[in-house]
């Protein structure tokens, strides 16, 4: 089952760095932000698991310091109000470490095949090709 998304609605793509060690916070995180744009009337078109892995250098957030970081990405079409509110609840919970919200696109012919997954590293690297 699939929703139409809000007329006004923009694509966009939220990168998220959760604090290492519980998959359960991550899940919740994850499920309160999707909550978040399906009461405002948006779509989520889908999650991503990327898992735990380092992160490119040491990050002090909530008077603690991090060097892994679990990453999940969530797609979604929504108004700009809804990105902004998510912005504004992620950046309060003590168990982020990062996150970013990019817009991929507003109009219907940039975004209409656009998925929900996003994979991770399936570009060949040069030593496939050697």
């Amino acid at each position: 089952l699939q929703c139409a998304p809000p007329l006004d609605a923009m694509l966009y793509e939220l990168i998220a760095i959760v604090r290492p060690g519980s998959l359960n916070e991550v899940r919740e995180i994850a499920r309160n932000a999707g909550t978040q744009v399906i009461r405002s009337g948006g779509v989520v078109r889908g999650y991503t698991n990327w898992g735990a892995f380092r992160l490119p250098r040491v990050t002090t957030k909530h008077q603690a310091r991090y060097t892994e970081g679990h990453h999940f990405i969530m797609r979604f079409d929504s108004s700009g109000s809804v990105q902004s509110s998510i912005r504004r609840t992620l950046g309060l919970d003590p168990r982020m470490i990062n996150f970013s919200v990019v817009k991929l696109g507003d109009k219907l012919e940039e975004i209409k095949d656009i998925e929900g997954k996003v994979e991770w590293n399936n570009v060949s690297t040069i030593t496939d090709q050697i």
